[in-house]
C-alpha cells in the first residue's frame, strides 16, 4: 500500500507505510537512519513480510516525505517520540499480536534511548543494526560546537555505507536520501548520548545487537558498550567479520536478515 501521513505529537507529519497482512504473527516497527529514509528497507520488509511478519516503516522529520527543517532535531527527545507516535499505533492498531522494534545507525540510537526512557512499552523486543550509542568513532561527536544549529554539513557517508558497489551508488542518486543534515541534528545526538550513558543501565528490553566488523562509521565498539552496559536478561550481540555499515544491504544481506527474523520469530 502506499504511505499515508500522521501527526506526530507536536503535529509535525510523518511519512508512515503499514504493510501487514490479515494473517501476520507479529508487528516489527523499523527506524531508518540519518539522512536516508524508510523505501531503503523495502527488500528487508518483503522478506520479514514472507516470514509472516507485518512492518511499520516511517521517515523520521526532516527525512524522506515526512515534514519538519531537513535533517534537523531541535531536541533528541524528539525522535525519541515520533518513534513513541508510531510503536503506540502499531501496538494500538494490532491488538494481540506482538509487537518489535528494529532501528539502523541513528535508527538504532534511536530505539536503544527509547528503549531506556520508555521502559514500559507494550514491545516484545528491540533489534538494533550498527547503532550509534556511543559513538566511539567520532562520527557525531566529531562536529565542531558553538555553530549555528540550522548549518548544513555535507553528506559524504556514501562510500562507507556498504561494499556492495551498486549499494553506494544507488545511495548518491537516491532522491529521497539528503544530501545535507545539520549541526542541531548532531548537538541533539550528542546531548542524547550523553544522556544515555547513565539512562542506558535502565535498558531491560530483550533485545538483538547486530553490527558489521568493518563498520567504518559507527564502530563496533559502540555495540560491544552497549552489550555491556544493558541490564536485558534476554540479550545478543552478533558481530559479522568484514561487513560495513549497512549489514542489510550487504553481499550476505539475507543471512543477516533472516538471523533478525529468526531472533523475532523466537519470541512470538
Amino acid at each position: 500500500m502506499d504511505g499515508i501521513m500522521i501527526p506526530s505529537f507536536d503535529g509535525t507529519k510523518l511519512f508512515l507505510k503499514k504493510e501487514a497482512a490479515a494473517d501476520a504473527s507479529a508487528i516489527c516497527v523499523i527506524v531508518h537512519g540519518l539522512c536516508e529514509h524508510q523505501g531503503r528497507y523495502d527488500y528487508l520488509a518483503d522478506l520479514f513480510h514472507t516470514s509472516g511478519i507485518g512492518t511499520y516503516r516511517f521517515d523520521h522529520r526532516g527525512h524522506g516525505r515526512s515534514e519538519g527543517e531537513e535533517s534537523y532535531y531541535g531536541n533528541y527527545n524528539e525522535m525519541l517520540d515520533d518513534v513513541n507516535v508510531i510503536v503506540d499505533k502499531a501496538i494500538e492498531e494490532n491488538p494481540g499480536l506482538p509487537v518489535f522494534l528494529l532501528g539502523h545507525s541513528m535508527g538504532g540510537f534511536a530505539v536503544s534511548l527509547y528503549g531506556a526512557k520508555y521502559p514500559d512499552k507494550a514491545l516484545k523486543g528491540i533489534v538494533t543494526s550498527g547503532a550509534l550509542t556511543f559513538d566511539n568513532a567520532g562520527l557525531i561527536t566529531g562536529v565542531p560546537k558553538g555553530l549555528d544549529p540550522h548549518q548544513k554539513l555535507p553528506n559524504e557517508l556514501g562510500g562507507g555505507v556498504c561494499s556492495v558497489a551498486e549499494i553506494v551508488d544507488w545511495y548518491g542518486k537516491d532522491p529521497y536520501n539528503k544530501k545535507t543534515f545539520t549541526t542541531g541534528l548532531c548537538y541533539a545526538i550528542c546531548d542524547g548520548l550523553e544522556w544515555f550513558r547513565e539512562a542506558g543501565k535502565e535498558f531491560a528490553y530483550p533485545v538483538l545487537m547486530m553490527h558489521g566488523e568493518a563498520d567504518g562509521l559507527v564502530a563496533v565498539q559502540d555495540t560491544y558498550d552497549f552489550f555491556q552496559m544493558a541490564a536485558s536478561k534476554d540479550r545478543q550481540m552478533k558481530i559479522y567479520g568484514g561487513l560495513f555499515h549497512e549489514i542489510f544491504n550487504e553481499y550476505c544481506r539475507d543471512e543477516v536478515i533472516r538471523d533478525a527474523i529468526s531472533w523475532i520469530r523466537n519470541r512470538i
